[in-house]
């Protein structure tokens, strides 16, 4: 199996490092490919602009989702886009990990997904859900947070984890065709002790070795289209 670790940490000693890096170890032990976008060490540019294309369709009206569709057709994506494209494609599993910043993923992961999912080829026209552009591949999310376990959950004070989650798992993730597995969460990390830290690593090895036993998510199927909506190519 082909895996793409898309990691958002700016440090190299954190937890969220460390996890990244057990998963890394763990799946490499079990003989699977392991390929790693550190985004903070290759200070991805996280910002969606003109300067993404190396030639414009419409420069008298900037549309960033129609320049990305004629972008991919003519060859005309920057350079750092298509090469994490490609990870994406090489991959069977897409594993992001980050910490929860105010109750989403970090900035330059949020630029990563908006400049590298690009309409025409992950999404767009018939190209969502089950039809979504990277059908046949799984994604997870692995993530820590401040927070404890027992706050979150539908009378806690924070409320149900799933709805910080979906922006990510369903409008996007799913949205583009991924088959999503539950998600891995380290909670309360910067506040226990280097042994419940060790604990939790022990645990995420436990939890990758059984992924083929995970039930994916569920999330709507679409089994038929209006015969008016036609694919974009």
């Amino acid at each position: 199996m082909n895996i793409l670790i898309v990691h958002a940490h700016p440090e190299a000693q954190s937890f969220t490092t460390a996890l990244k890096s057990t998963a890394q170890q763990s799946f490499e032990q079990q003989g699977h490919q392991v390929e790693i976008s550190d985004l903070y060490m290759m200070k991805f540019n996280p910002v969606a602009s003109q300067d993404d294309f190396t030639e414009l369709n419409q420069p008298e009206y900037f549309n960033y989702a129609l320049e990305q569709r004629n972008a991919l057709k003519q060859n005309h994506l920057a350079a750092d886009i298509e090469i994490e494209i490609e990870k994406v494609k090489r991959a069977d599993l897409v594993i992001f990990t980050f910490p929860l910043y105010w109750t989403s993923v970090p900035a330059i992961l949020k630029g990563w997904i908006d400049r590298v999912f690009v309409s025409g080829l992950f999404y767009g026209g018939k190209r969502f859900y089950n039809h979504g552009g990277m059908a046949g591949k799984k994604a997870m999310l692995c993530f820590t947070l401040g927070g404890r376990d027992y706050m979150f959950g539908e009378n806690s004070i924070h409320g149900p984890i799933e709805q910080y989650l979906s922006p990510i798992q369903r409008g996007t993730l799913a949205y583009a065709g991924f088959e999503v597995l539950p998600p891995f969460i380290a909670y309360h990390v910067p506040y226990i002790s280097q042994k419940d830290r060790q604990d939790i690593l022990v645990d995420f090895e436990k939890y990758l070795k059984h992924l083929d036993e995970l039930q994916p998510l569920k999330f709507p199927v679409l089994e038929n289209f209006d015969e008016k909506m036609q694919p974009l190519n």
